[in-house]
């Protein structure tokens, strides 16, 4: 039986001969957490996802995916279609026009620091923190979600991949799960003062926009421990976290990982 956690009810999805439980559906930008019996094999369109001691698995689909994806166990394979969602659209204006597009320079920064993120983003760890309850980083307003198609001064963008948290410069955040810290920078061209913490099996979150940090490369994180302070760095138009959440190469929408109230609002 595959099932999977719905505020806390279990929901029939086949009667295939399998054991493991999934704590979401599959449906576009969803990170995807399982458990299985501890020792059991798990195989994602073909491919092993590490389990932990205690038989927890995670996977993201992205934004855009599409058709349907195959999970094994010990041999058994399950074919689940992904669940098509339906994405807002977010005009912003206002922004510096070289952020939105940039000179020759400002594009040779943006690739090397691109090429930075996409090797932090390829670590796999044997951390689990990412089978925790999530807690928010951050209170104040939501000002952007995830999976929002982005006009910027009037010119169409990529999607907005993350979750905008609007507050006064200065509030402090918080680590939604336990992690260890892998990249902090001061200054990268279009996110700021920027912070990325592992949670383990390719699971992590990207802070960002920061007016300050306060920990350092390799450090371990506790769940609620304060890592940060809203800032108004990089390309933005007033102070904000904007926090995202990425499963390798695949962006997730945060959302789903929260408790279902919202953060405190703050002006």
């Amino acid at each position: 039986m595959i099932r999977y956690l719905a505020a806390g009810v279990a929901l029939l999805l086949s009667t295939a001969a399998v054991a493991f439980t999934l704590d979401a559906p599959v449906e576009q930008g969803r990170l995807v957490r399982g458990q299985t019996a501890p020792g059991a094999q798990i195989l994602l369109d073909g491919k092993p996802l590490p389990v932990s001691a205690a038989g927890a698995f995670v996977f993201g689909l992205a934004r855009d995916a599409k058709g349907s994806i195959t999970l094994s166990e010990n041999g058994v394979a399950t074919v689940l279609p992904i669940a098509a969602k339906v994405w807002d659209i977010q005009k912003i204006d206002g922004l510096p026009p070289a952020k939105v597009n940039p000179d020759p320079e400002g594009m040779k920064r943006i690739q090397a620091e691109a090429a930075q993120l996409k090797t932090v983003r390829a670590l796999v760890s044997d951390l689990t923190g990412f089978a925790e309850a999530f807690q928010w980083p951050a209170e104040g307003r939501i000002s952007g979600i995830y999976g929002s198609q982005r006009i910027l001064n009037g010119e169409p963008r990529a999607p907005h991949l993350g979750l905008d948290i609007a507050g006064p410069t200065g509030t402090p955040i918080r680590a939604p799960a336990s992690g260890k810290i892998v990249l902090a920078e001061p200054d990268l061209f279009f996110t700021g003062r920027t912070l990325i913490l592992d949670h383990g099996h390719g699971v992590a979150s990207i802070f960002a926009h920061l007016s300050a940090s306060s920990v350092t490369v390799g450090q371990a994180i506790q769940a609620g421990q304060e890592i940060g302070r809203v800032g108004a760095t990089g390309r933005v138009t007033g102070p904000h976290l904007h926090w995202g959440v990425y499963w390798g190469s695949v962006t997730v929408d945060p959302r789903p990982l929260l408790p279902s109230q919202d953060p405190t609002p703050l002006p």
